[in-house]
Formats: structure tokens, sequence, C-alpha cells
């Protein structure tokens, strides 16, 4: 599997900085891990925001640990479209000049005048997997996905080399639907561009 890649559906979730996450559930709040995800010393929490935008909200959003510098909200194309905000794409990070959203946890309300992105397809790499593959940091790629009556091919999916990542391709809930990826353990290949 010398061009393969696990290919992971990130679901709609939160990211808080320490300010925001005492303000959404009260003074002295921490995150309570309660599953790790693939990237290390990444989890979910059990803590859970409602996302409102102008024309809906969507409630019971996981808030992914550990906390940040700055807030930021992801969400899938058709999630932006419903709550009303614009879906703008941008790898995770990028949020200057992005549209905001409120988020209301048990104990407080957070206005957000940035931070809502639809993410940016890619693959996360140490420096080994990217010498193994022949990947450089920042590289565009495709990946081609072969499932039962849905392949496709996702171009523009950027490379993001660190050692403190994992293997794996990240895309959200449009994008695993739109190739009917229904089960972990789906894997693409990496095509050079």
């Amino acid at each position: 599997m010398r061009d393969k890649v696990l290919v992971e559906t990130s679901a709609r979730h939160v990211h808080v900085t320490d300010e925001h996450l005492e303000i959404l559930f009260g003074k002295g709040a921490k995150l309570t891990p309660v599953k790790e995800l693939s990237q290390p010393g990444q989890y979910a929490s059990e803590q859970r925001v409602t996302i409102v935008g102008p024309r809906s909200s969507i409630s019971n959003v996981v808030i992914l640990g550990p906390t940040r510098k700055a807030t930021q909200v992801e969400v899938s194309a058709t999630d932006a479209r419903a709550l009303g905000i614009p879906a703008v794409i941008r790898e995770s990070g990028d949020i200057k000049g992005t549209p905001g959203c409120k988020l209301i946890g048990p104990a407080g309300e957070v206005e957000l005048t940035e931070g809502v992105i639809v993410a940016k397809r890619h693959i996360h790499a140490t420096p080994e997997d990217a010498e193994r593959l022949d990947l450089k940091d920042n590289e565009v790629v495709s990946v081609k996905v072969t499932t039962d009556h849905r392949s496709l091919t996702f171009s523009d999916v950027v490379v993001r080399v660190s050692p403190n990542f994992a293997l794996a391709m990240h895309i959200d809930t449009d994008e695993a639907n739109a190739a009917g990826i229904t089960a972990p353990g789906t894997y693409g290949e990496i095509i050079k561009n």
C-alpha cells in the first residue's frame, strides 16, 4: 500500500480558546476527553455547543481538544448553507476574514466575528511518511477513492507535514457522502499532479 492513505471523515466540530471555554461552560471549565482521535494528542470532548447562524442553528456540536489560540468552527458546505453562512474553504487555522457565528453553551454565549470555515481537504503526514510517499509540505495532490457505485477522485488535496501528525486524509461529511464512504478503513490512492 505504498501510495495509499487512510481516508477519514471529519464531521462538524468546534475548537475553542480557554477564554471562550470559560464563557461557554463556566469559570475554571476544562475539556473532558471522551474519545482519542487519529491525530496524536487530539480528542473529542464531552462538551457540546450550539452553532447559531442567521438562518438556523445546529445543536450538540462536539468541541475537540485541546484548546487552541483561536476559536474555529468547522462545518460542511451543506451545514454552512443551512446556517445561512457563506461556505468559505480554508485550511485549519486560516480564519482571517472568514464569517462568524454565535456559539451557545450551558453557561453563556460567544459571538464570533470570524472563524467559520469549510476545511480544505488535506493529508496529514509525518516527515517519514512524506519521504516514503514522495510528498512535500503544502504540495497539492489528488486522491482516488474506490467505493461501490460512487468512486471519486478528490483534487486539490493539500499535504501538511509535521512530526506531530499521523498519516491520514481528512474530508468533510459532504465529501464522504459524495464518494459513498460509509465505513471506517477506506483507503485512497495518492496521485501526484
